[in-house]
């Protein structure tokens, strides 16, 4: 199981990072709405800008947070717990203005993930 949430440490921390800091001004198929890049994309779902920001800085520090778990264990449940729920708020956000499942899945995969990294280190 440790093996199993390493994994999902590194798909998540190396996909949150590549979405906000290489892939932040491209166009995806996976944008909300019609936007083209992630302040677009905030917008289609009513959210305002320093929102995009709020939230792109949570995920990138929850990323490195989940990358430095790998050595330091005790980052790894609060990283992924923020990451949980603003997974969740992605996929919600997805619904509220109507996107094909197809444009959910990347944040429906990353909440599972994420679920699978909070059970590896939750407390027994």
């Amino acid at each position: 199981m440790e093996t199993l949430v390493q994994i999902c440490q590194v798909i998540v921390g190396c996909g949150l990072l590549n979405v906000w800091l290489l892939r932040f001004n491209k166009s995806t198929a996976y944008r909300g709405g019609t936007a083209a890049n992630m302040l677009e994309e905030f917008a289609a779902y009513g959210l305002p800008a320093w929102s995009c920001y709020l939230v792109g800085f949570l995920k990138v520090t929850s990323a490195f947070a989940l990358l430095a778990a790998l050595i330091y264990p005790s980052l790894a449940l609060p990283a992924a717990s923020v990451v949980a729920a603003l997974m969740a708020g992605a996929v919600a956000m997805h619904i509220k203005v109507g996107d094909t499942p197809k444009k959910s899945l990347p944040a429906l995969c990353v909440l599972v993930l994420s679920g699978i990294i909070i059970a590896g280190h939750w407390p027994a």
